[in-house]
């Protein structure tokens, strides 16, 4: 729903900062493993209960995340590059909920098993279309400079940010919270299931 309009904000500063690493020789895949490694660092931050750290964490992850392609799409956007960014891409999404639960497994195991459970659906949705609009040459309409078809839906990468905020600054909440988004992630692979199905039977 947001990833459309949040782009349309972050576009200009991510590209001009973009020229730093690219002047220094900094590789776009280069740029996607330093902030997973970053964000590797908020699952113990999590499960200490250190919610300000792994919050600032997340963040700088996620500022890599974005960073990384605004340098790919300097250096020339590879099929490698965009493996290695969604994949760590979901294990990160995976991580986070996960580290709420080490911190707390009486209150958050089962909220935060759905969560990660709601995300296999809208991961695995998301991937196994754009596999298939790859192989028929099914365009994006959105998001042309992608190296994979972004589908939409009501939980992407904008609302899966904003959550991981609202958990770290609430993490009291950690489980109404994720029972609410993970069942705003079923509406979307539900969703994306019928589109996705539609769309290639018509092609």
């Amino acid at each position: 729903m947001l990833d459309r309009y949040t782009i349309k904000v972050i576009r200009w500063p991510l590209t001009t900062f973009s020229a730093l690493p690219d002047k220094l020789g900094i590789t776009a895949n280069q740029v996607t493993l330093a902030g997973f490694v970053i964000g590797l660092f908020a699952l113990p931050a999590l499960a200490l209960e250190a919610y300000n750290w792994a919050l600032g964490l997340i963040i700088l992850n996620r500022l890599f995340d974005g960073l990384d392609g605004a340098v790919a799409r300097r250096q020339g956007i590879t099929d490698c590059g965009g493996f290695l960014d969604i994949t760590l891409d979901f294990l990160f999404y995976s991580m986070v909920p996960f580290g709420f639960v080490l911190a707390n497994p009486d209150a958050n195991a089962v909220a935060g098993a759905f969560l990660i459970f709601s995300f296999i659906g809208t991961g695995s949705s998301f991937l196994s279309f754009a596999i298939m609009a790859g192989k028929r040459n099914i365009e994006s309409p959105v998001y042309k400079q992608k190296s994979l078809y972004y589908i939409g839906g009501l939980t992407e990468g904008t609302e899966t940010i904003a959550c991981f905020v609202l958990f770290c600054l609430f993490p009291a909440h950690f489980a109404p919270i994720a029972w609410v988004f993970g069942t705003l992630c079923w509406i979307t692979t539900t969703t994306r299931i019928w589109a996705g199905y539609q769309t290639l039977k018509e092609a």
